[in-house]
């Protein structure tokens, strides 16, 4: 921690300096003549050197402008950085919607319904996915100076995250990048202590004459989670005397006399996950060139493509364990039904997996001035290698795939339609058929778009007899059956989206470690609307709410109504200083939410416990004065008590035994850097 805090602070003070050197290289310190200058000369210089500011000068903003864009994966839109301000969730991790439980990095979930729909070879560990870095939420930058994004946050209860970004263009075909996040978060309650490690280094290049590309990514995910059961009875919540809330006693591995501590990143109770991920893709171009002089000596190669032949290789390491160094076995007995040897002993429960991907594909552009439209075809084998207590056990598929894109070149319609069968091996007759008509009407209607997703995957492995995760369950499932239909409208006035989910065969966890699989269909639907009004000159009150319906029986629990609020005075003032500040609402109707396995890494739905919470209030103030950015935020004002005398003791939940904390004081920082 110390070093890489030094290193944050090494890179600010770095790059402060460096914006003060002289911008002209032909430019000499004050007093100092240039080579062969006569004695005259050398006065004049002497005496105007006088006003001189000592060899620096003031910053010209306009040096310091840039062009930068970046796509993601397999993706055709060019994206622009987002600098708005008025939204705190774009430096936080967790979305507006997730439900976690209570500490910055721990297992969360949506509040909002999305189910995974991926087919083929799936671990099942999904708990921590908001944090991790990944191939899909990667980006891929072009960028015409370097550029340096450092971010700071620290809040209440010693919790801290660190962001760095750095990415450039050495040539106008080559560009290279990495990134980095930490978060810490010893937690308000006692084995809370949270530790999320994200890197990734990437790069893409393209040949000069624009015939061959390749692109490689390098990223790995570290969740090191501590796991407390819950507190053990709810009521200690109110009494003044467990005010301090690290001395409530707790279910698993807690010592009510340990004070939090920031730099703690080891874990005696909880989970440990580890992911690697080694991406390369290499394509060739086949089809038409041309070239434009720019002047006598520079010539800019152009390069229509035809066809394409693309080869991507992925090697992937995974690791889940969970371990428990002074397990109680009375209660693994009666959570888990496992019985221990001794007392205290100690439980470690570990699946390892390593997956390595070869795929090819043939690109055809019908369309030779027109990118964006092409059908695509190939062939992928995947080879999985999985490591458990009861030893070690490889499986393969092979994968077909295709796709057609077509975005026309008035941009006002675009068609995707892609899938994939695996046509053997483990998951053998699973498959994803995917399709989207998007259209821009104009640009005070916006856009409208309609989809279909439907997909047939096998059940994750940890449902699977071999799995290590598996207590005693019989591991034989039918595929799950995912269907999502979809419409939405996006334009200047208000956002709305209409889901409707099917579900069919749907698993799930029935208790702590129990399986079961829903025989019959669910139909879940959602539909989502967000607006935002101008209520004076400088107040917009932004709004956003969900409504969602499932059948009461059905394994899946959502809210029936979810929203968020935000009342904010906003302007730009002084030229610079860009200003938003007031007052955010978060929402949702009670309902039975999920409780957490901490062995498993699941949620788990129940019929006992009804959350019933306040509404998550927060005062804010983000400012911007050019590419520094701050954000204040006082979080859970809602927990305000007087029972016991003043205080923010009237904690809300985030499930049954797991509580969210009081009063949070949350400060950071975001600074961009053009080098």
């Amino acid at each position: 921690m110390y070093k890489v805090l030094g290193t944050f602070l090494l890179l600010v003070l770095l790059q402060s300096a460096f914006a003060q050197v002289l911008r002209n290289p032909n430019r000499r310190p004050s007093g100092v003549a240039a080579p062969g200058a006569n004695a005259a000369n050398r006065s004049d210089t002497a005496s105007a050197s006088k006003s001189d500011n000592l060899g620096f000068e003031h910053r010209d903003d306009a040096k310091d402008s840039i062009t930068i864009s970046f796509k993601y994966l397999d993706s055709i839109r060019n994206v622009q950085l987002d600098t708005t301000i008025n939204d705190f969730y774009k430096y936080f991790p967790e979305p507006a919607a997730e439900q976690y439980l209570g500490s910055n990095g721990a297992a969360a979930y949506s509040l909002i319904f999305a189910p995974f729909m991926k087919p083929g070879w799936d671990a099942g560990f999904h708990a921590f996915d908001v944090y991790h870095f990944t191939l899909e939420n990667s980006r891929f930058f072009k960028t015409t100076k370097p550029f340096t994004q450092l971010g700071y946050q620290l809040a209440s209860g010693k919790e801290q995250m660190i962001k760095i970004l750095h990415t450039q263009n050495p040539r106008p075909n080559l560009n290279f990048g990495f990134e980095y996040r930490l978060i810490s978060a010893p937690g308000f309650f006692i084995t809370q202590n949270t530790n999320q490690n994200n890197y990734r280094l990437f790069s893409n290049y393209q040949g000069k004459r624009k015939r061959y590309a390749a692109s490689f990514m390098l990223l790995g995910n570290s969740t090191k989670n501590s796991e407390n059961g819950g507190i053990v009875n709810d009521s200690l919540l109110s009494v003044k005397e467990y005010a301090p809330r690290f001395t409530i006693p707790v279910n698993l591995g807690g010592d009510a006399g340990l004070q939090p501590n920031p730099f703690k990143s080891s874990v005696s109770t909880g989970n440990i996950y580890k992911d690697f991920t080694f991406f390369f893709r290499q394509s060739y171009d086949i089809g038409k060139r041309d070239s434009v002089e720019i002047n006598d000596s520079t010539t800019e190669y152009l390069f229509y493509p035809k066809l394409r032949f693309q080869h991507t290789f992925t090697y992937n390491t995974y690791s889940y364990q969970f371990k428990d160094v002074v397990a109680d076995s009375m209660l693994y007995q009666r959570w888990y039904d496992t019985a221990l040897r001794r007392p205290t002993d100690t439980l470690i429960v570990t699946d390892k997996w390593k997956v390595i991907t070869n795929d090819f594909s043939l690109v055809q552009f019908p369309d030779t001035k027109n990118a964006a439209q092409f059908l695509s075809v190939g062939a992928r084998l995947e080879n999985m290698t999985g490591t458990f207590a009861s030893g070690t056990t490889s499986y393969y598929n092979i994968v077909l795939h295709g796709e057609y894109r077509n975005k026309t070149r008035n941009r006002l319609w675009d068609i995707l339609a892609k899938g994939e069968f695996y046509l053997a091996g483990f998951n053998n007759a699973d498959y994803s058929a995917y399709a989207t008509l998007s259209r821009v009407l104009n640009k005070k209607l916006g856009n409208v778009r309609l989809s279909f997703n439907n997909v047939n995957r096998s059940p994750s492995y940890m449902y699977e007899a071999g799995s290590s995760f598996n207590f005693g369950n019989k591991g034989e499932y039918k595929k799950e059956n995912i269907t999502s239909i979809k419409a939405s409208a996006d334009n200047p006035f208000f956002s709305l989206a209409v889901a409707n989910y099917l579900l069919t065969n749907y698993i799930y966890f029935t208790n702590y470690y129990k399986t079961a699989q829903y025989s019959k269909v669910i139909n879940l639907l959602q539909a989502t609307a967000s607006k935002k009004f101008r209520v004076s000159k400088r107040w917009n009150w932004y709004t956003d709410i969900t409504v969602q319906q499932v059948d009461g029986a059905a394994p899946i629990k959502v809210p029936f109504i979810f929203t968020r609020n935000r009342l904010a005075y906003e302007g730009l003032f002084f030229k610079n200083l860009n200003l938003s500040t007031g007052i955010e609402v978060r929402y949702y109707t009670p309902f039975k939410a999920y409780n957490y396995s901490p062995v498993m890494g699941q949620f788990t739905p129940q019929d006992t416990v009804t959350i019933r919470n306040r509404p998550d209030i927060a005062a804010f103030m983000h400012f911007r004065i050019k590419s520094f950015t701050a954000y204040l935020r006082a979080e859970n004002l809602n927990t305000v008590d007087f029972s016991n005398g003043f205080g923010f003791t009237r904690n809300n939940f985030a499930a049954p035994h797991y509580v969210y904390p009081g009063l949070v004081i949350r400060f950071g920082i975001l600074w961009n850097f053009v080098n």
